[in-house]
């Protein structure tokens, strides 16, 4: 990081894993969508169900932070299905970081450097 208004988070890949009871909602192994900063990318083609997502949601700002070794936002990898009747899993995986600016992503001003660093 160059510029000091930047800062990072991490890259998520969400993928749907088999977990021990059979998958009864609109996805399948393997279906997945990534996230990059605010963005959600879905391959071509591929849907995603709504209800899942929107359990899913509130995690992801979470996991694209910086967090310590025992936190389990850290440890814990998978996430099951809201439906209770659903096997499915939800594998969230960090793959990488990408840098953005404070300047770029909000019109709220950044914090003023201090005068000793």
């Amino acid at each position: 990081m160059n510029h000091p208004d930047e800062f990072e988070l991490f890259d998520l890949r969400v993928e749907v894993v088999e977990g021990d009871r059979p998958m009864v909602c609109n996805h399948a192994a393997g279906d997945f969508f990534t996230v990059h900063g605010e963005n959600l990318e879905f391959p071509p083609g591929q849907t995603f169900p709504l209800y899942p997502l929107a359990a899913l949601l509130p995690l992801l700002p979470a996991k694209q932070r910086p967090t310590d070794t025992n936190d389990w936002m850290t440890t814990d990898a998978e996430v099951a299905c809201p439906d209770p009747l659903c096997g499915a899993r939800f594998r969230i995986t960090r793959t990488g970081t990408s840098v953005f600016r404070h300047s770029e992503v909000t019109r709220t001003p950044g914090p003023t450097p201090s005068a000793d660093g």
